[in-house]
């Protein structure tokens, strides 16, 4: 449980950087729209090329990687179902991240969001039966998800191709989640094969390969979902559909023995709905959805644009030679 906290740490520290960087970089470059045009795959790479070469975004990236490594060290401890929503407090730690980017104290909203998913993480994993034990992986069920999951992912990456800022951002989110909840699967199998099978039975199974294909595609979703300025969005169906789609692989996918008892039932199903109200409270917060507005002051170092010069028109080549 102490692994899964400290995952759910990082990366929210990981997203607050790269978060920042990406708004501002897509931004200054005018790709926006491009974001969610109808081609989505063309502008994410071109914004991804110019994140690599930011620092605070490179610093994020580490600080993710980090978290995978302390995800597949809580996930060979226990099983996807336990490890995965617990990795919502990621947005307990968001928050004051979040806030600090923006120099204000937490409002009400924001306070409200962190008690709902502080109640639905205590239940979750206070309630007997409720998180299962780890199990033992069901091969071809996870290859049959697999290969499910990468067709819906698919197919939102196509719908969202033409929509609004809104949906566009919801859509690609979901497809992350997806991607994230797969990848907690697979990861569970890539280490267990390391540690038990050794690094040449690793390097010849399947699993590691997928592992990192569904990081890489989810990693670049979310990269797009962050810069097309629907946060809120983001936030929201990211962070739900990971947990969700995860505790449904660590139950179908492994051999575990899922919650029967009506109470266990209920303290679930009680669980999940304080999660996803918390999740839309915090995602619903003034920093979320505008934070470009407060805290995003220019460092008085920092050169300003031809646009800006010359009060938002860009200043063209004087054919005149200058007379003093």
């Amino acid at each position: 449980m102490a692994l899964g906290l400290l995952a759910g740490f990082l990366f929210a520290a990981s997203a607050s950087l790269q978060q920042h960087v990406a708004r501002r970089t897509a931004k200054a470059t005018n790709t926006v729209d491009d974001l969610a045009g109808k081609s989505v795959l063309r502008p994410l790479v071109a914004l991804i090329r110019r994140l690599v070469r930011h620092p605070l975004w490179l610093a994020g990236w580490f600080t993710n990687l980090f978290g995978f490594v302390v995800q597949a060290a809580a996930l060979h401890a226990g099983s996807v179902a336990l490890v995965q929503p617990l990795l919502v407090t990621q947005l307990l730690f968001a928050m004051p991240l979040s806030t600090a980017w923006a120099r204000r104290w937490p409002v009400f909203v924001e306070w409200l969001g962190v008690v709902l998913i502080s109640g639905g993480v205590a239940t979750f994993l206070l309630v007997r039966e409720v998180a299962p034990a780890s199990g033992e992986a069901n091969r071809g069920r996870v290859i049959l998800a697999g290969l499910c999951a990468a067709a819906l992912v698919g197919l939102l990456v196509r719908a969202a191709a033409g929509r609004t800022q809104l949906l566009h951002a919801t859509l690609v989110s979901v497809g992350a989640g997806l991607c994230f909840a797969m990848s907690a699967v697979l990861m569970k199998l890539t280490t267990d094969d390391l540690l038990h099978r050794g690094v040449l039975a690793t390097a010849l199974d399947w699993p590691g390969y997928s592992l990192a294909v569904s990081t890489l595609v989810g990693l670049v979703l979310e990269q797009g979902a962050f810069a097309t300025g629907s946060l809120s969005a983001a936030v929201a169906a990211m962070t739900i559909t990971n947990p969700l789609a995860s505790y449904l692989l660590g139950v179908l996918a492994f051999r575990v023995t899922p919650p029967s008892s009506p109470g266990a039932l209920a303290a679930l199903a009680g669980s999940g709905a304080l999660l996803i109200v918390g999740v839309v409270a915090l995602s619903r917060s003034p920093t979320v959805r505008k934070p470009d507005a407060v805290g995003e002051t220019r460092s008085a170092s920092e050169p300003l644009e031809p646009t800006e010069r010359y009060g938002g028109q860009r200043a063209e080549p004087s054919s005149k030679p200058d007379l003093g």
